[in-house]
């Protein structure tokens, strides 16, 4: 079957992130925790806000008590960490250095993907 240039450049993007996936960095994360963790990393990379309540108050990712319990896991798995914020009852999820540098991983993996082409 002969796919388009485009389709071959994203499956070797799969390819590729799938053995970065393999390398002994952070924890795997759950399919919510994935998403949230997109959730988060988009926010930042808009340069906006999101605090836990923000994220507590998502109907789409479950109740609160299992979004809780996903950030205290993304949390200890090394992928999140909270900030304070001028209200000391808020704080404002963020990616750790680690999750920063699995995107930049990732990141990678689309250039070399596209490169590869």
């Amino acid at each position: 079957m002969k796919t388009s240039l485009s389709a071959d450049i994203y499956l070797r993007f799969l390819q590729l992130a799938e053995a970065i996936r393999g390398l002994p960095t952070l924890p795997a994360l759950d399919p919510l925790e994935e998403r949230m963790l997109g959730l988060i990393a988009n926010a930042g990379a808009r340069q906006e806000r999101l605090s836990v309540r923000d994220m507590m108050a998502k109907n789409e990712l479950g109740a609160p008590a299992t979004i809780h319990t996903r950030l205290k896991s993304m949390r200890e798995k090394g992928w999140i960490e909270l900030a304070d914020t001028e209200d000391a009852r808020r704080k404002q999820l963020e990616l750790t250095e680690a999750a920063r540098q699995h995107f930049e991983k990732l990141s990678a993996c689309i250039v070399q993907a596209a490169r590869d082409a």
